[in-house]
């Protein structure tokens, strides 16, 4: 691999991210809840740090919060398009690289404004009670699987999968070959099958939108089509759709099953979930969109000219990775303890969990609707809910773009 990328340059459809060196690892590298120590070294002696690959293609990480929003906010300066690093592969092509996360104006402009007025915290409310009506069924499924029960598959997972598949309007069919790929699209140990992941996943989807080209759903699908019709290419919507399933619900299971763990550490932190006001609840999950950050790194950008990024030399073409974990624990942002979970925290400036600028999550009222529910939800069902393993023996992902935990055993 090295000789081929030497002689031939990145191609990242036959790439492994195993392949790398544990100098480049660690921002994908966590011990149990928390980022690597390397990582807060790093931030502090080098915020904008050029990782050491064994071969000529320049990463420069940033860890650095104010830096962090400085290019998530530059699109003039820096572009999202990756595609240039896609060669023609047996699982996946350029075309299978698309939506909004990778591309640029006045493309991602046009497609985000379609999408936009349906991800307002007002237009989102008409999901509550069917959030709180999937939350109780899988709260029962929970219960029926009796203690020892894995809290992933029967809570974390299948809350916001059946909540963005009810929102874009995806029929069962399709939902049963979407559950199949999971997080393995953002698992940075299986190379091009992470990739090939993708792939198929956006073939399920051209093959909805082909379906309701002929007769339109009543989700979000169905309503660009009826609304864009010819004006929206095939390709453009399945990537449109493909990000927001994705981003809505592998980052929410993730942040359910992490958020449990971290609640059941501090029985007052439990109990501020279970009975604190609405106000307080969302305290709680901000501060574990902060702590958590299942976003581990946000999409590559790269440099459209030559600049200077906190004193560091970027060159045109260079790529620029920026440290969601690192830029939410900078003590500049965070204040004192940045490695610890306080609710109380008076954070100086937000948090960047959902990414910044054109680019943040457009998901992100969704994903709190959905933690400001399922949490206080199981925690009222199981007071006396705890871990059935201790938290070393749980199965966390070794390198991910989203982290997670594979099983969540608990008892109660």
């Amino acid at each position: 691999m090295l000789r081929r990328i030497r002689r031939k340059g990145v191609d990242l459809s036959n790439f492994s991210f195993a392949f790398l060196p544990g100098t480049a690892r660690f921002p994908l590298q966590r011990t149990g809840t928390d980022p690597v120590p390397r990582l807060a070294e790093v931030r502090a002696a080098d915020p904008v740090h050029r990782l050491q690959l064994p071969f000529d293609f320049p990463v420069h990480l940033v860890s650095d919060h104010a830096l962090a929003r400085e290019v998530l906010a530059d699109h003039e300066g820096y572009s999202n398009d990756i595609r240039h690093l896609f060669g023609a592969s047996d699982t996946v092509s350029a075309d299978d690289v698309g939506g909004l996360g990778f591309t640029d104006p006045p493309l991602h402009t046009r497609l985000r404004r379609i999408v936009t007025p349906e991800f307002t915290r007002r237009r989102l409310l008409r999901l509550q009670p069917a959030i709180e009506e999937v939350v109780t069924r899988r709260l029962d499924a929970l219960e029926a699987a009796g203690p020892g029960a894995d809290l992933a598959r029967e809570v974390s997972f299948p809350v916001p999968f059946t909540t963005i598949c009810e929102l874009l309007g995806l029929q069962y069919e399709d939902r049963d070959a979407f559950s199949r790929f999971g997080g393995q699209r953002f698992d940075a140990t299986v190379g091009s099958a992470a990739f090939g992941a993708v792939s198929a996943q956006r073939q399920v989807l051209l093959e909805a939108i082909v379906r309701q080209r002929k007769d339109p759903g009543a989700g979000l699908i169905g309503e660009i089509i009826r609304n864009e019709g010819d004006t929206i290419t095939d390709v453009d919507l399945a990537g449109l759709a493909d990000g927001i399933f994705t981003g809505g619900y592998e980052t929410t299971a993730g942040m359910i099953s992490l958020g449990v763990i971290v609640l059941l550490r501090d029985p007052a932190h439990a109990e501020l979930v279970r009975s604190g006001t609405p106000e307080q609840v969302d305290r709680v999950v901000e501060e574990l969109l902060r702590y958590l950050s299942v976003v581990q790194v946000a999409f590559p950008r790269f440099a459209k000219r030559d600049t200077d990024l906190g004193g560091h030399r970027v060159r045109a073409g260079d790529a620029v990775l920026v440290s969601l974990s690192g830029a939410n624990r900078d003590p500049a942002s965070a204040g004192a303890d940045p490695d610890g979970f306080d609710p109380f925290r008076i954070p100086t400036s937000g948090h960047l969990a959902f990414g910044h600028g054109a680019h943040r999550c457009i998901g992100a009222e969704l994903a709190r609707m959905e933690l400001r529910t399922v949490l206080p939800a199981l925690l009222r069902r199981f007071p006396h809910l705890a871990l059935a393993v201790p938290q070393e023996e749980l199965a966390f992902r070794r390198m991910s773009f989203v982290y997670g935990v594979g099983e969540l055993p608990v008892t109660w």
